[in-house]
């Protein structure tokens, strides 16, 4: 039985399997890979069974997951990897409620860095998990179960959290998927905190189609909690570049992990993406803050009475951290705040020009000896590309990058801003090789093609916003037209002969605004079915031989952002 993927498992339905089959060998499973520190509370034989063939019909119906044990389950003990904080929660957080209606198949409860402190995942009473490939290196934390199960062919995805780093390092360590989704679109209620305006929860998956199939089904907002956030509509057009570090600011561990980082810039080239090297010392330096100023704060103040009145349950990596929490000064608390506002207004403008930052996701995997040896140095150099993404409100997606010579797996992250998945897992899904379903508009939406100032970005695309419009992808024509200039926006004509391949943007508009939308364009441009060279025909503008007559011919630019950037 299949479990590396959803598709697998319903090709196992299709043929007749059931999800009571699925649980029976998610059962073998867990015994045969045999780790006391995996499960901090499993689902009881029997009450899996019972669930497995009593589960509603969804789009992850009878797929096994995992939950990170600082995540409400309903009748499952809550423990964050803290034995005294441990309680039994009577309803599910809501993005567990979701999965499960959706027909998922909970197994249990995963073991974690204590109060989800940590990158490395041995910070815990219950134990160190097993990394399911390299046993004698870290799991990575601080969702170090979630990685695990999934890598040990347990569960079929699970669920983590991410604040520093918690939903990707792991990824990297145990070559799997980590999507670590933007601040709010997935609600955190019913998840103990860590830093609460940072909290993300993260998925892990086998593949880019995984992740983003249960992102679909855990994201959107919940109206208890107010860090909740919805995903503004439109997009945004590729530029086909991927921003890198600088030179000077890649560090890793290893030849073979900077080697592999080169790899990785030469496969996205391969790709088709021009690379542009970019500063992040911005980046970077917020980075730094996070475990010396407010934040540390912040993850005291979520579990303040047990640092001040119970200590001794802590362990005493986490302990010592958040102790240092009650310390520090709102006066300083300021100074990080105003840097983090920098540092996000610097990511912005890199992101104006870019699609995405690769990065590597850490500089290198630590031995367990390694970490015993420096257990603080190690875990904040395994934060050094991680650590300011949330703290810059961005969306970041980990994938594997193959091994060093050595068999130690190397991870990159994709980071982009807030609410960039969709086009993180197209640019991620290429990176590993997974064929890509390209967009397409919903049943009650009509295709627009846009060629001018209604493109992203550019002065009138907030008519096509007002009107419900959201970026689909780029689109090319096919050679049969040309491009006039008009003043403020461009004119297109279909031509018999000399016509030309011009560069535009598919949009989907809700059916019932496309009238309302097309009463606002006015003469000579009017619309039409636009020829792509995909094959497609979405509505386009297009003008009357008349408007356009002795105006300049741009076509031979391919586009009006291509003539825009030639003025």
């Amino acid at each position: 039985m299949n479990f590396s993927s959803i598709a697998a498992l319903r090709e196992f339905y299709a043929a007749g399997g059931s999800p009571v089959a699925v649980a029976r060998a998610a059962l073998d499973r867990i015994a045969a890979f045999a780790d006391p520190a995996l499960f901090i509370s499993a689902v009881a034989a029997g009450d899996l069974l019972a669930r497995a063939a009593n589960l509603p019909p969804g789009p992850l119906h009878g797929i096994p997951f995992v939950v990170k044990d600082n995540i409400d389950c309903a009748g499952l003990p809550t423990t964050a990897a803290c034995p005294d904080f441990a309680h039994i929660p009577d309803e599910d957080a809501p993005v567990v409620a979701r999965l499960l209606a959706a027909g998922a198949l909970l197994l249990g409860k995963v073991n974690l860095d204590q109060f989800a402190t940590g990158l490395v995942g041995v910070r815990s009473p219950y134990g160190t998990p097993r990394n399911a490939l390299l046993p004698g290196h870290i799991p990575g934390g601080s969702s170090s179960g979630s990685a695990t199960a999934v890598a040990a062919g347990i569960a079929v995805f699970s669920l983590g959290t991410d604040t520093a780093g918690s939903g990707r390092v792991p990824a990297a360590a145990q070559e799997l998927v980590g999507l670590k989704p933007s601040l709010g679109l997935v609600p955190t209620r019913g998840v103990v905190p860590a830093c609460r305006s940072l909290d993300c929860v993260s998925i892990f998956a086998h593949s880019v189609a995984d992740a983003s199939e249960v992102l679909s089904v855990i994201a959107g907002p919940d109206p208890q909690d107010p860090y909740s956030r919805t995903a503004p509509p439109g997009g945004r057009p590729s530029s086909n570049r991927i921003a890198v570090p600088l030179a000077e600011q890649l560090v890793f561990d290893t030849a073979g992990d900077a080697a592999r980082f080169d790899a990785a810039i030469a496969r996205m080239q391969e790709l088709g993406a021009s690379i542009i090297r970019v500063n992040i010392a911005p980046l970077l330096a917020v980075a730094r803050r996070l475990y010396e100023g407010a934040w540390v704060a912040e993850r005291t103040e979520a579990i303040r009475d047990r640092v001040e009145h119970k200590p001794e349950t802590l362990h005493p990596v986490t302990r010592a951290i958040l102790e240092g929490g009650l310390s520090k000064l709102t006066v300083d608390a300021f100074g990080d705040f105003h840097a983090a506002a920098q540092a996000r207004l610097h990511a912005k403008n890199l992101f104006a020009e870019a699609d995405a930052l690769l990065l590597p996701t850490h500089p290198g995997l630590p031995t367990l000896a390694e970490l015993e040896a420096a257990p603080i140095a190690a875990n904040s150099r395994l934060g050094t590309y991680t650590n300011f993404v949330n703290l810059c409100d961005l969306a970041a997606l980990a994938v594997r990058n193959g091994r060093r010579a050595d068999g130690v797996p190397c991870g990159v992250t994709l980071v982009g801003p807030a609410f960039s998945e969709a086009r993180l897992a197209a640019l991620g899904a290429g990176f590993v090789g997974e064929v890509w379903p390209k967009p397409a508009p919903a049943e009650d939406e009509i295709a627009l093609f846009c060629i001018g100032a209604h493109m992203s970005g550019l002065p009138l695309n907030h008519q096509v916003l007002r009107h419900g419009g959201r970026f689909i992808a780029e689109g090319r024509t096919t050679a049969e037209y040309r491009l006039f200039d008009m003043g403020p926006r461009p004119g297109m004509l279909r031509v018999a002969e000399g016509g030309v391949a011009i560069l535009g943007e598919v949009w989907a508009i809700p059916a019932a605004s496309l009238g309302p939308f097309l009463a606002e364009i006015p003469p000579p441009l009017g619309f039409t079915r636009i020829r792509l060279e995909d094959g497609s025909t979405p509505l386009g503008f297009i003008a009357e031989p008349v408007g356009v007559a002795g105006l300049p011919d741009i076509s031979a630019l391919g586009g009006w952002r291509a003539h825009l950037a030639a003025k």
